[in-house]
């Protein structure tokens, strides 16, 4: 039952990158302007990934206990 869950949130995880990672949103935040020093997309792209991956981390190891 704990892993069908499990496999449910990474599912779910994987679509809102997906949807993250797609045309229209990825637009909003190409633009010339600069967050410390780095362009918004840049900052964006890499902010999201990580916290894509920090999700997915939490996710595996909450269900191996």
């Amino acid at each position: 039952m704990r892993k069908g869950l499990a496999a449910q949130r990474l599912v779910a995880v994987f679509l809102t990158g997906a949807l993250l990672f797609n045309y229209p949103v990825l637009s909003l935040f190409d633009r010339a302007e600069r967050w410390f020093g780095m362009p918004m997309l840049w900052l964006f792209l890499f902010g999201t990934w990580a916290a894509l991956l920090a999700v997915v981390a939490w996710i595996v190891e909450r269900g191996a206990r």
